[in-house]
């Protein structure tokens, strides 16, 4: 298997990653040369194999840079999402056991708190700029060697989970070999699955701390590819970039395949993506007609899989395979599915329950956490995340919600991930958020709060033609009671809807006024 150092002799000029706004190139020569003079700068701080640095950094040629100089110095690295906060941060830091921090200096105001944050920071550098308390990441890096360390060793990045339903936890998958040489742990499953090679050309719309961009980009980078990366996702530019680069493979969430559908058609159609091999989608349930839409315009090319960053079992699934049963994330590709009862009982085929995985590949740990954590597993050793779903006739999985989200209305299960895949593709709605908030008579209630395509249509008038409108779609159970707007909703960059405050901020509400005149 290739790795950047090997691409480097071969073909010392070609682009390892380009950058999709600045057009900023990094060749296969410079990543070798700086990744060399990352580690070599770890092991003069005295950071050894096995040591944890972690990464607060918006997308940029660093970002990738810095993870080949751990990857060569045996170092396990943290990314840490761009939208934490200074305490949230800290305890990640804190958690993981980093001794060294690396920031970007558009995010200097939350970095510049982890100073006095995270006491057990030794190092603390920032790319682009610097400010009190960091030093500057590429003039530490100039001042040491282009030759590999002596010890090289294979590090691997240690991912947090993102918090929606609590604390974050650090998911630790060991590296299978110590060779730095050694194959990319995806190249021989999902890897080969999509053809990726050392031709590929992958567009990277989404933010590289986030899990499956992480992986892909290293993948394609240990195959001799090229990255293009996005420093910030724009529907339109994301199909300049395809056209312009030819880009063979991508990775999307469904909002994003969402932002692209709602372009003009006459945008939409300017460009060539013919050159598209793979477009490959996670992260969430995707509304049928989003999906339907997706492969009438490029092609059979979609393909889904359903997955974990705990790598407890996974699901997949193409355009063909989808189209026979539309709204299916597949059947597993690794692990085997079992669907159970709040019991504990396993269900019969088509009912509802909490998504497990057995068999080898359900095996994991949360870093700093008992092995098996509590909740993760159950007496059998399954594992699980929490998701909600049903497996039909032909072992095809189909998502729900997670459990965490199910709103409980007079008895009845109600899953807002429905609702809001409905919801989404209105003409009016550019996202969506549904959750249950507190009702004396039923337990829970519908909540759907919007935001519209133009904060113009934010009004009385337009909620109600909404609600008549999933009227027409939806049984009367599952209508939002009421329906408010937000002119931005909790949509991180990497296509999650982090509702829990939302949703938490209206339930706190509701409880506030069945307190008044009590």
């Amino acid at each position: 298997m290739p790795h950047p150092s090997v691409t480097a002799q071969t073909y010392p000029h070609k682009p390892a990653i380009i950058m999709g706004d600045s057009g900023e190139m990094v060749t296969y020569k410079q990543l070798d040369e700086r990744s060399n003079q990352g580690a070599q700068l770890f092991r003069s701080l005295g950071l050894k194999k096995g040591d944890h640095i972690g990464m607060m950094m918006s997308n940029c040629r660093q970002f990738l840079e810095i993870c080949w100089a751990a990857q060569r110095a045996g170092i396990i690295y943290t990314p840490i999402s761009t939208h934490l906060k200074r305490d949230e941060t800290a305890y990640i830091l804190e958690n993981c056991g980093a001794q060294l921090f690396i920031a970007s200096h558009d995010l200097a105001v939350v970095a510049g708190e982890i100073v006095d944050a995270a006491p057990n920071i030794q190092h603390f550098y920032m790319v682009d700029g610097i400010v009190n308390g960091f030093e500057s990441w590429e003039e530490a890096t100039d001042a040491q060697p282009e030759t590999p360390i002596d010890d090289q060793a294979n590090g691997v990045p240690m991912l947090y989970s993102s918090g929606t339903t609590g604390k974050p936890k650090g998911v630790f998958i060991a590296p299978q070999s110590d060779d730095v040489l050694a194959d990319h742990n995806m190249a021989g499953t999902l890897g080969l699955i999509f053809g990726f090679s050392d031709e590929t050309v992958y567009l990277s719309p989404a933010p590289l701390y986030h899990a499956a961009p992480l992986h892909y980009n290293n993948m394609v980078l240990s195959m001799g590819g090229t990255t293009v990366v996005m420093e910030s996702f724009n529907p339109e530019r994301a199909l300049q970039l395809i056209q312009e680069h030819r880009v063979t493979h991508s990775q999307w969430v469904p909002i994003m395949f969402i932002r692209m559908l709602k372009l003009p058609e006459e945008t939409r159609n300017q460009y060539d993506v013919s050159s598209m091999q793979f477009a490959i989608h996670a992260a969430a349930p995707c509304p049928v007609e989003t999906k339907e839409k997706m492969i009438e315009w490029w092609g059979p090319i979609i393909v889904e899989y359903y997955a974990a960053s705990e790598g407890i079992g996974a699901t997949i699934i193409d355009s063909a395979g989808w189209l026979s049963h539309k709204g299916s994330v597949g059947p597993a590709m690794s692990g085997t599915l079992h669907i159970l009862d709040d019991g504990g009982n396993e269900l019969p085929t088509g009912e509802i329950g909490t998504i497990y995985f057995s068999g080898e590949q359900a095996s994991f740990k949360y870093h700093n956490e008992p092995e098996k954590t509590a909740g993760a597993y159950n007496a059998n050793g399954w594992a699980t995340t929490g998701d909600v779903g049903y497996v039909d006739d032909d072992g095809f999985l189909y998502l729900t919600d997670r459990k965490n989200f199910m709103i409980i209305s007079g008895g009845v299960n109600i899953y807002p991930q429905e609702i809001e895949n409905l919801l989404i593709t209105h003409d009016k709605v550019a996202d969506v958020a549904v959750f249950g908030i507190p009702n004396e008579e039923f337990g829970e209630e519908v909540k759907a709060v919007v935001e519209p395509a133009n904060w113009a249509d934010a009004t009385d008038e337009v909620a109600i033609e909404l609600i008549e409108w999933l009227r027409e779609r939806l049984s009367s159970i599952k209508l939002p009671r009421s329906l408010d707007f937000r002119e931005k909703l909790p949509r991180m960059d990497n296509g999650k809807l982090y509702k829990r405050h939302l949703a938490d901020e209206y339930r706190g509400a509701a409880r506030d006024d069945s307190t008044v005149g009590h």
